[in-house]
């Protein structure tokens, strides 16, 4: 590592048996703000859900965020990393695939929790690992995954395209979400026709361009108030004219995208 960069804190490894004979297991685990896991996947279908803040998930297949009142599900054997922001807390709940009646995930997905989910969790990571499973622990799992395969999906993902060129200048938008080319820079860059860039990204994201950029710089903002940053610093940054920009988008795309959950 140069040592002029500075130490990334990484998340502990879980201290749970993935083999632990219990259909849904569950955790606690205590982190600092800005806090990324290493590259990892699990054996199971995995459930994370913060107090508050916000928890960005990343595949090789795109972007999950997930703020207060929502979690992560992502299905078995999916490499991925997690960074927390603005949080401290957080549950991780491992499903066996008969938990899920059968049921298992096939992608990533950011799902509304319920008052009585966020509860049965809770109480779950209080308790102890080997729960009875004919009692007071079993009544718990169960509530939990039928409340977790009830659960709205909201989408929200922010997909990356399958192509090198795209891919490439998908990161440079991530690196920084203000660049504000238009859409004949875009092509010219990937060295396309616009309408080929146009239908190229739209075919392997499902969305239009400006619809991606506006959910990178939405995202991005929520994860720079998440870390703290005030509402001018988080426009400026995202690439909004004002913060009276920033916040009429957020009111608006939340109020679409984010229904109150429960």
């Amino acid at each position: 590592m140069n040592s002029g960069h500075v130490r990334q804190p990484y998340l502990n490894r879980l201290a749970i048996d993935e083999e632990t004979p219990r259909p849904l297991a569950v955790l606690n685990q205590s982190f600092v703000s800005g806090t990324k896991t290493r590259w990892h996947s699990h054996r199971r279908t995995e459930l994370l859900h913060a107090s508050g803040g916000l928890l960005v998930l990343n595949t090789e297949g795109g972007t999950w965020t997930a703020p207060a009142g929502y979690a992560l599900l992502v299905p078995p054997d999916v490499p991925h990393e997690l960074a927390a922001y603005g949080c401290h807390q957080m549950r991780a709940a491992f499903l066996s695939g008969a938990a899920l009646g059968g049921k298992v995930p096939s992608d990533c997905r950011v799902v509304a929790v319920s008052a009585l989910l966020d509860v049965a969790l809770r109480s779950l990571a209080d308790g102890p690992l080997l729960y009875d499973e004919d009692g007071r622990g079993g009544h718990l799992a169960a509530l939990a995954a039928e409340e977790i395969a009830l659960a709205p999906e909201i989408r929200i993902a922010l997909p990356m395209p399958h192509s090198v060129r795209l891919r490439k200048l998908c990161r440079a938008l991530m690196q920084t979400p203000s660049l504000g080319h238009d859409l004949d820079d875009w092509a010219e860059q990937v060295g396309v026709s616009r309408s080929t860039f146009t239908r190229s990204f739209r075919a392997e994201t499902g969305l239009s361009f400006a619809e991606w950029r506006r959910r990178l710089r939405m995202l991005h903002a929520l994860t720079l108030q998440a870390e703290g940053a005030s509402l001018r610093a988080a426009a400026r940054t995202a690439g909004y004219r004002s913060p009276n920009a920033l916040r009429d988008m957020l009111k608006r795309t939340i109020a679409e995208t984010f229904p109150v959950a429960g």
